[in-house]
């Protein structure tokens, strides 16, 4: 019987030393800003139940939603029935799904433990996440998000530090050219209401949220085929083209546009607002730029709506986000603001490692290999590996007894940059026989030295 080639499935992986070295290194960046911020770290379990889940993301993203059949025999209950749809067998057979985001189940935390929070809750939360989507580059059916969120204030500072943090920490990570992109849903909104469809806002949105994929040519098509008016695609034409070069010229535009919409108004006061607050905060790398054709697709968005991309790649989207007013409302706890963000820690990985800024980023946090000739000089290696590593130093000492030549080879392969040979005379003399597999150089040195240097 022949052997197969075990795999995973398709928009899954794998992560080696190297791989989980650089992605540590995106993660402990976000991580140590997140704290700077003023956010508490949350998790939150994998499995959700369907009933928090669904209704939350839009008609298209239910359908992404892995379902996680019953335990035990889940079909048994359903032997003697009949379904017409597969709608009417689901919740025979599956109760739970694979969390297709962060911000739902966070949400559920904050109405569930409420009593115990404190208001405004700043949290992050770095996890993964999985939606039965069709893998593609820089699409995965299971990817991690690293979210940042503040709930409990509707003040717009909270958007002008997400916009900060977002600046701040992608320019740690080495991007020097990328553009925050903002708009607000309530402008959106307004959108609807100029057109006379103020009950397809949804739909409105799923087309236009499609603009970076496509032409706003065939966006216009896209909605003539759904059935709109020719009124409504021309007034959704002037509105994707009230986009300028300035942040106050776009402004100054959909002001003119929107004269007399009052949501629409009112969100375009908001952006002013923000970009306001912000001019007090510290600007990094970005560039912040008002999108008008901005829409972000998922239905609990009711404010400012934000998208990063970085300049020089085709990625696309390397972070998303926006304010919520009533997410936790379906959850009991009705009238509580919010504003996330997140981090696309998969697509900021492939955004790094195609411009090459991960590439002094190594596997190996061990500095420094012990090489022995077996016997006593183990012994000794041992006791030379005991000190350095109490003095904090990430440290191994070769385990078997194979020749020098290939205790260094191990060392190289494995990105250590210095080996310390324990011989006879090293160990009379109270020394080690350094070499630097950088350099090449070599030199005969005592523990407290070599103690010294790694520091």
């Amino acid at each position: 019987m022949s052997g197969t080639t075990p795999g995973v499935p398709s928009g899954m992986r794998d992560f080696l030393p190297e791989t989980m070295a650089r992605r540590k290194f995106i993660i402990n960046i976000l991580e140590s800003n997140f704290r700077k911020y003023g956010l508490l770290p949350l998790e939150t379990p994998a499995m959700e139940n369907l009933s928090t889940l669904t209704g939350k993301y839009g008609e298209e993203g239910d359908r992404l939603i892995y379902k996680v059949l019953n335990s035990g025999d889940f079909l048994a209950k359903t032997e003697t029935e009949h379904f017409a749809s597969s709608q009417q067998l689901l919740p025979k057979i599956s109760d739970k799904g694979l969390r297709y985001d962060l911000t739902v189940p966070f949400a559920r935390v904050v109405a569930t433990h409420r009593h115990a929070l404190g208001f405004p809750f700043k949290r992050y939360q770095i996890q993964n996440v999985w939606r039965a989507d069709r893998p593609q580059k820089g699409r995965y059916r299971e990817f991690w998000q690293c979210d940042a969120d503040i709930i409990g204030s509707d003040s717009l500072v909270s958007e002008a530090e997400l916009v900060c943090l977002y600046d701040e920490s992608l320019s740690m990570l080495g991007l020097q050219n990328f553009t925050i992109l903002i708009n607000n849903r309530k402008i959106l909104t307004g959108l609807a209401e100029i057109c006379g469809v103020p009950d397809q806002l949804t739909a409105l949105c799923t087309a236009i949220d499609k603009l970076d994929k496509t032409s706003i040519e065939d966006v216009l098509q896209d909605l003539r085929k759904t059935g709109f008016s020719e009124y409504v695609i021309q007034k959704t034409n002037d509105y994707l083209n009230l986009t300028l070069s300035s942040p106050e010229d776009s402004l100054a535009a959909a002001t003119t546009f929107f004269s007399g919409i009052e949501v629409a108004e009112k969100g375009i006061s908001e952006l002013r607002e923000l970009l306001k607050f912000h001019s007090y905060l510290q600007h990094f790398n970005a560039e912040i730029k008002i999108d008008f054709t901005l829409a972000r697709g998922l239905n609990y968005y009711t404010g400012a709506i934000f998208e990063v991309k970085e300049n020089n790649t085709s990625i696309g989207s390397i972070g998303g986000g926006g304010r919520y007013d009533n997410l936790t409302g379906m959850f009991g706890f009705p009238g509580v603001s919010g504003i996330g963000i997140s981090f696309g820690l998969d697509r900021i990985y492939d955004v790094l490692e195609n411009l090459n800024l991960l590439a002094e980023v190594k596997a190996s946090p061990t500095k420094v290999l012990f090489a022995h000739f077996g016997d006593k000089t183990l012994e000794y290696g041992l006791q030379c590996l005991n000190k350095i590593r109490a003095a904090g130093i990430a440290a191994e000492l070769y385990p078997g007894t194979d020749k020098i030549g290939k205790q260094i080879t191990y060392a190289d392969k494995k990105g250590i940059p210095f080996v310390a040979v324990c011989g006879e005379s090293e160990m009379a003399e109270q020394k080690v026989q350094v070499k630097n597999l950088t350099s090449g150089t070599q030199e005969a040195i005592t523990l407290e030295i070599l103690t010294e240097r790694l520091k």
